[in-house]
């Protein structure tokens, strides 16, 4: 099997290349209408920071929203608009950047998150959610492994990993490994599938049926690997539009997120 192509978005998805500037451009216009605070930093990095959209009321609770890019690439404020659904039902959402590879390693991408998420989940009270795409699916299933300890973990009652890299070894096989630079100790050490999960959290992975075959089985194989993972494989979604439930209330995704919270 050829890898690079395995693992390789855009150029499978008709029009692939003009999602990023779509993206950005939503992203942009959400914010220009939402009650936001831009750039609050939660660790010492300057990309360490995130964006807080708060409700129009009292919040629910708290959604931790983090972006995906192979750990290599884009920001939060591409990503603005992906918390319009949540924020419609009167939940806060904070969405971090983080540093990027090759500047640091995926291992101090997680570390950084995680010594950061007390900062985060302090400025809103009540339940928190974590979700993430594709690399930030990775980064929030590795917040929920059982060894992963950081301020209000226990306020953390779901997480939902989008399209996610749960298995971080055939990354090393590709040419991205270049720019990440993965050893083989560090892709078993930040891979959830091959780590224990911390119980009494509901998890849930979702993925676009018509996504990469090799993201379905990265979404299957962490249902296979940890217990009672809510499988989700979208009909006629690939791995760019498969996070648009995230913009609707009433969507699919956005129910099945924060339904029955608090």
């Amino acid at each position: 099997m050829d890898l690079d192509d395995a693992y390789a978005n855009m150029s499978h998805i008709p029009d692939g290349a003009a999602y990023p500037a779509r993206w950005a451009e939503a992203a942009e216009a959400f914010r220009a209408r939402a009650r936001c605070e831009l750039d609050l930093p939660y660790g010492e990095h300057p990309r360490e920071v995130f964006d807080l959209f708060h409700p129009d009321r009292m919040a629910l609770g708290l959604l931790v929203l983090v972006h995906g890019g192979y750990w290599m690439r884009f920001d939060k404020s591409d990503f603005s608009h992906l918390a319009a659904g949540a924020h419609a039902r009167g939940w806060a959402v904070a969405m971090p950047s983080y540093p990027l590879a090759p500047e640091v390693r995926v291992r101090r991408i997680f570390k950084g998150l995680r010594d950061g998420m007390g900062r985060i989940l302090e400025r809103v009270p009540g339940p928190v959610v974590l979700a993430g795409h594709s690399a930030g699916g990775q980064l929030v299933l590795r917040l929920g492994c059982r060894k992963a300890r950081f301020e209000g973990r226990d306020r953390v009652r779901r997480i939902m990993a989008i399209s996610p890299v749960t298995d971080l070894r055939p990354l090393m096989r590709t040419s991205m490994n270049e720019t990440l630079g993965l050893t083989p100790e560090e892709a078993v050490r930040e891979s959830p599938a091959l780590r224990r999960r911390r119980m009494r959290i509901d998890i849930s992975a979702w993925v676009g049926a018509d996504e990469r075959p090799v993201f379905v089985e990265q979404a299957r194989g962490i249902a296979a690997a940890w217990e009672s993972v809510d499988l989700v494989e979208e009909p006629e979604r690939h791995h760019f539009d498969v996070i648009e439930g995230l913009e609707e209330a009433d969507s699919a995704m956005t129910r099945r997120l924060l339904e029955g919270l608090p």
